[in-house]
């Protein structure tokens, strides 16, 4: 039971960094945002809602698609997932001030783009269903066995060429994520398999000792 609520706690606090980290490519804007918030502004643009609406309703159809390919039913995390990343995506861009500088846009958008990959390791690392976006790459990988940073760059530069037809901003910074967020997740996974796997031996040694204790 705590060994499930500890992994809740990794999917939740992943969602929120990585809605945070979204956020701040997407205030950080003079220099492009990332390939899937080009595709979701582009879709704000064209007809309205918001950013995080958008999220939600791109990851569902997303949802769908790898459900129906896979063959299987998606995890409930996956669903919670869709929901409340665009929820977060809102709000921090509702609460994040806009970057009164191009200096601090540009040091807000690289700080956001590490953010964002940690973030997905983190949630993804609780093992309770991918979201969309994530889970269609981690299929990707596991069906051909291809670099999980090669997979993720090939759909965000497909997505991006999307979303820059539709109308979404597109900067350097739109091609510096596209090349550069696969990396990060391929080295913020294993750390982020490593704090959980700490965390919860730590949490069964404790157990442990108590029960001796008793």
């Amino acid at each position: 039971m705590r060994e499930r609520m500890i992994r809740w706690s990794f999917f939740f606090i992943g969602l929120a960094i990585l809605g945070l980290g979204i956020a701040m490519t997407i205030k950080g804007k003079a220099f492009g945002i990332g390939p899937w918030d080009v595709f979701h502004y582009g879709l704000y643009k064209q007809f309205g809602l918001t950013i995080g609406t958008w999220s939600i309703i791109t990851g569902f159809v997303i949802l769908g698609f790898t459900s129906l390919y896979s063959k299987s039913l998606p995890q409930k995390g996956a669903f919670l997932n869709m929901l409340f990343l665009g929820l977060f995506i809102d709000l921090f861009l509702f609460l994040l001030p806009d970057p009164s500088t191009i200096v601090i846009q540009g040091v807000i958008y690289i700080s956001g783009l590490v953010i964002l990959g940690y973030g997905i390791g983190v949630y993804v690392t609780s093992g309770l269903g991918a979201g969309p976006r994530d889970g269609i790459m981690l299929l990707i990988v596991e069906k051909t066995g291809w670099r999980i940073d090669w997979v993720r760059n090939g759909i965000e530069i497909a997505v991006l060429l999307i979303g820059w037809a539709l109308g979404g901003p597109v900067g350097i910074g739109s091609i510096v994520i596209a090349f550069m967020l696969g990396k990060v997740i391929s080295v913020a996974l294993p750390q982020c398999k490593w704090l959980l796997a700490a965390i919860l031996s730590y949490d069964n040694s404790k157990d442990a000792t108590a029960k001796d204790l008793s």
